[in-house]
């Protein structure tokens, strides 16, 4: 299987340094179910072309276990066309071979990384289960100008007609990360085929590396579909989180517009001051922010000796791309990185990523999930993750009076699907602590008044302790 990429940018031997790949050396790469390799057959200032070369050990397909292979392959395992199209394969290879690439980085050039450039790709053999018309719904709406030679089905045959096996150039200028990217994704949706047991892993994967383009795509529920072998169960969470994640407006300016409503008493701070204690009162080591945002409790935890693991969790990965540099990661010591790991996740399913850690942190995040999916969000946090300790936090809306420049109508932000007085929370918070053998006190946070008491609320949920 033959994939080549080719630019006439200038310098043009620069896709070198965007790949880490020489153009003057030939490289090999062993995969699991074969070698890859390298090499560029052009390479001047004006023309540049790589090409990844797929060798598919067919004889180690067969021999592998079964369970490692999907049951479509395994019934025609002796006779397919597996180690010649584009399929799954290629894009294991592309995610392995090229990952520097497709994650767009680049030290030796890191302005290259963002930088448009016109690039043509061309995949020899590219199986397209749904014909030309298929392939253009999916590439003309990323801005792709398409070719496709269709090949007959048998050459000495012409009666038999076309098959379902195209040669395909795709040319755009655009980001090398943002063509591989999308060969990524698409090659596997348009052979509806994957070589590997389908799981949990890939909506991450998806979600990932369908950053910035996916929520927005025509046939956006189709690639979900067709990504996730059609499991149901996969694709109906596939589509919640891209959904959320499009919904909302991102994380910075949603947490900007509440600041401004709460700043005059810096209202962000004293909350994040408060649940940072009482997470080291608690004694937890091990420590989750659920719906973490841009990272504002993360650093305060790290900035915490005591706390020997934190994860941050969010729905949306451009967010979680904001905490990763506004932690500064990839300058913080060797030892600091292990203590600090960041996913993307929904708190409307079961995650088994979430359990066997000591406390959670959920900061002003329940008022954005609708009221429907609130008993879902229980259950994945008080009875599959159940850690020691959960530290809640939520807005108290008797005292948005005090808000003078509130303008958000009855919310303090138009994305609160609801707002609880002090009487709602505690109800709510006593009656989960109830379910789930947890106890719960409350505490206020910020000003407060004898009318309308504070502005946030703080319930602090405790496994299994009796006051």
């Amino acid at each position: 299987m033959l994939l080549t990429i080719s630019t006439t940018y200038s310098p043009a031997t620069d896709l070198g340094y965007l790949l880490h790949k020489h153009p003057a050396r030939i490289q090999s790469f062993g995969l699991p179910f074969g070698q890859a390799h390298v090499f560029y057959p052009e390479a001047h200032t004006g023309m540049c072309t790589v090409a990844l070369l797929l060798d598919v050990d067919s004889v180690g397909l067969v021999r592998r276990p079964r369970r490692q292979v999907s049951e479509n392959f395994a019934l025609s395992q002796y006779v397919n066309d597996r180690p010649y199209v584009a399929s799954s394969f290629l894009s294991v290879a592309i995610a392995r071979v090229f990952s520097s690439a497709l994650s767009a980085k680049c030290k030796e050039r890191p302005e290259l990384v963002k930088t448009a450039i016109p690039l043509s790709a061309k995949l020899s053999i590219l199986p397209c289960r749904g014909g030309e018309k298929l392939l253009r719904r999916l590439f003309e709406p990323l801005g792709y100008t398409i070719q496709a030679e269709q090949h007959a089905l048998n050459t000495q045959f012409p009666d038999w007609g076309e098959s379902r096996y195209f040669t395909v150039t795709l040319e755009k200028t655009c980001s090398l990360s943002e063509l591989l990217t999308h060969l990524y994704v698409l090659i596997p949706v348009l052979d509806d085929e994957k070589h590997y047991w389908v799981g949990d892993a890939e909506i991450e994967k998806l979600l990932k590396h369908g950053d910035n383009w996916l929520s927005a795509h025509p046939e956006q529920e189709f690639i979900v579909r067709r990504y996730l072998k059609h499991q149901r169960q996969l694709t109906r969470e596939a589509l919640v989180q891209l959904r959320e994640e499009d919904a909302q407006e991102t994380d910075e300016y949603r947490q900007a517009q509440e600041e401004l409503v709460e700043e005059r008493i810096g209202l962000n701070e004293v909350r994040l001051h408060s649940v940072t204690e009482v997470l080291k009162k608690s004694g937890a080591r091990r420590v989750l922010d659920l719906g973490c945002g841009e990272g504002k409790l993360l650093r305060k935890l790290l900035a915490e000796e005591r706390f020997e693991e934190i994860v941050g969790m969010d729905v949306s990965h451009h967010v979680l791309k904001i905490a990763q540099e506004r932690l500064h990661y990839d300058r913080l010591p060797e030892k600091q990185k292990k203590r600090i790991r960041l996913f993307q996740g929904s708190l409307g399913y079961r995650d088994k990523r979430l359990v066997g850690y000591d406390a959670a942190a959920v900061i002003e995040v329940i008022e954005h999930l609708d009221l429907t999916r609130l008993s879902a969000f229980e259950r994945v946090i008080f009875e599959f993750a159940c850690p020691r300790t959960v530290v809640l936090t939520t807005p108290n809306i008797e005292y948005n009076v005090q808000f003078e420049n509130l303008q958000a109508g009855p919310f303090r932000h138009k994305d609160h699907r609801f707002e609880w007085t002090r009487n709602e929370f505690q109800s709510w918070a006593t009656d989960v602590a109830k379910r789930f053998d947890y106890t719960v006190a409350f505490h206020p946070v910020g000003p407060e008044t004898e009318d309308v008491g504070p502005p946030t609320q703080m319930a602090v949920f405790t496994q299994g302790i009796d006051e």
